[in-house]
Parts: C-alpha cells; sequence; structure tokens
C-alpha cells in the first residue's frame, strides 16, 4: 500500500551498490568503486531484489548478468543517483560560495549593469546570482523606502540598487552614481532639411518624454532643460510620452525624435555612434544611483559591493 507521502523507497546504498554492479557487472569492480567488500555489495543487491520481490542479476559461474527487470531498471536508477549527486553539489557550492539576489531599477539593470555583469560573474563563478529588474526600485517621495530584505524563500542576502535621495536608515548606502541628463538622437537628426545645430532648432523637432520617474523635480523634464540654456518658443510639452526609459531610448535610436537621458547609461550607444549629443549640456538630477545592503554584511553581498563601487568609479569622478 502507498503511504500518502508516497512509495517507500529502497536504502541508497542498495540502490547504489545495484548502479555499479549493474554497470561493471561484476559485485568485485563495483566493490573496488565503492570502497567495500564483495560480500556488502552482494548483501545490498540482495535486499533491493527482497524489497522489489524480483531478481534483478542472474548469477552465473563465472559472470554476472542482468535480468529483464534489472535491464529496465538501471538507467532509471543511474538518472535518480546523477540528479541527486546534481542536487547534493548545488547545495555543497551554494554553502561554499554562496548567493545573492540583486534588485535594480529596469533601465539601469538593462543599459550599465548587464554590460559588464560578466566581469563579476567571472570573478565569482560560483556564485549563484539572481538579477531582477523592479519600477519600485526608484524611489517616490512621500513613501518610505523599503529596507534591504532577505528572501524568505531559502534565505538568500539581497542587494538593492535604488535611484532616490539617498535616505535609507538602517541599511548600508554607497553612492554608486549621480545622474546628469543630456539630449540625444539619431545622427540621422543632425542632417536633413531642418538639422539640429543649436538647441533652438528643437522647436523643429519631435521631444521624447520618460516618465519613468514620478517625482517632478527629481529628474530634468524638457522645460528644466530648456530653461537652462536660456531657449524661448519651444513647447516642451508636445511629444509622445514612454513609461519606461529603454522605451524613450528605443525610439530615439529610431530616428523618432530626441530624448533627455542619462549620460552613463547612453554612453556605449554614444560611443559606437548609435545616438548621439546634439549639444553636449547636461542637466542634473536630485536623485542619484545607490547601493542598499545590510548592515556588517560580508560574504557575497561585500564581494558585490565591492566589484560595483569599483566598476562605477569613473562615472563619479
Amino acid at each position: 500500500m502507498v503511504s500518502p507521502a508516497g512509495p517507500r523507497l529502497p536504502p541508497l546504498n542498495a540502490l547504489r551498490a545495484f548502479e555499479a554492479a549493474a554497470r561493471l557487472l561484476s559485485f568485485k569492480n563495483a566493490a573496488r568503486e565503492l570502497h567495500v567488500t564483495p560480500g556488502a555489495v552482494s548483501h545490498q543487491v540482495k535486499l533491493l531484489e527482497e524489497h522489489l520481490g524480483v531478481a534483478l542479476f542472474r548469477r552465473l559461474t563465472r559472470a554476472l548478468e542482468l535480468t529483464a527487470e534489472g535491464e529496465a531498471m538501471l538507467p532509471l536508477v543511474r538518472d535518480g543517483l546523477q540528479s541527486l549527486a546534481a542536487a547534493v553539489e548545488k547545495v555543497r557550492l551554494r554553502t561554499e560560495h554562496g548567493a545573492l539576489a540583486v534588485i535594480a531599477p529596469p533601465n539601469f539593470a538593462a543599459r550599465w549593469l548587464i554590460p559588464r555583469l560578466a566581469r563579476f560573474t567571472d570573478a565569482y563563478p560560483n556564485l549563484e546570482l539572481h538579477l531582477a529588474s523592479r519600477a519600485s526600485m526608484i524611489d517616490v517621495r512621500g513613501e518610505e523606502a523599503p529596507s534591504v530584505p532577505v528572501n524568505a524563500r531559502d534565505d538568500t542576502p539581497v542587494a538593492m540598487i535604488r535611484f532616490g535621495d539617498g535616505d535609507y536608515p538602517g541599511s548600508r548606502v554607497d553612492e554608486v552614481f549621480s545622474a546628469t541628463y543630456v539630449p540625444v538622437c539619431s545622427p540621422r537628426l543632425l542632417r536633413g532639411a531642418r538639422p539640429l545645430r543649436e538647441p533652438a532648432d528643437l522647436r523643429h523637432h519631435v521631444l521624447l518624454h520618460d516618465d519613468t520617474v514620478i517625482d517632478e523635480g527629481a529628474r530634468p523634464s524638457w522645460d528644466d532643460w530648456l530653461e537652462a540654456v536660456g531657449v524661448k518658443g519651444v513647447d516642451a510639452s508636445r511629444g509622445p510620452r514612454f513609461s519606461d526609459a529603454s522605451l524613450a531610448f528605443e525610439a530615439a535610436l529610431e530616428g523618432m525624435g530626441v530624448a533627455l537621458a542619462m549620460k552613463p547609461l547612453v554612453r556605449s550607444d554614444i560611443e559606437e555612434g548609435r545616438l548621439v549629443m546634439p549639444f553636449d549640456i547636461a542637466a542634473p538630477a536630485s536623485y542619484s544611483y545607490w547601493l542598499v545592503t545590510p548592515e556588517g554584511s560580508n560574504g557575497p553581498t561585500a564581494d558585490f559591493r565591492q566589484w560595483l563601487l569599483e566598476e562605477s568609479k569613473t562615472e563619479r569622478e
């Protein structure tokens, strides 16, 4: 009768003895592999046969052969033992090398962190890394930012990268880099009937709006940028609006218009010529990117912190 918890399984040692003996067709060679006596292997196989109620081997004078039941059972037992060994190894590596969950704003994760992340994983190849992108990592004024969580499912420590004001009590807080915004567009907009040569030329082009950051004043708008450069007569409210900064960047890449972009996040696009800054005039944001980790954290969290701050050092200079 099958119990509510499932069928009663035979002892693991019996399964290991059967797999080795069936693979090698020798109790003696199986004993050598398992570092036991041939008698012990024979005993374990006998226990398994009694448990199953079938013969798994034909014991000949100078040979060992599998019965039909043994032939059918061997690949299944082998796969099961391999899966069990893989699970044990995964836990062992996790115990020795640790795991870390990193949560970051979507645009930062996609455009800044991921292009660099291979350098971290190469340096820590046995670390189990989980990366998640969440819009909740962007602060909203008036709402309390959460403290650094621990994944309740498996006790994995969590490092957060937040775009906000840096006020995260009870956590260790490091500035990754501050945010400055510059106009960016496709190189095609520098040419044509109405080329972009000076800021006033924006009146002839579509303005792309990124609504990722809810708080006005947390990042410069087109109104702020145009006012800073002294341009009048441009309707800064016109143009399509995007709920994700990456969508605004993609629209700029396609030549749809001009976007205000955080310079570090589009640096590679500019260096490779996919985007250009028609005017290298930056407007600062009151928010920055911050690494938020538990106070006194060590292990993988400390390794990631050291790597991230070193990787972002040039952005702070």
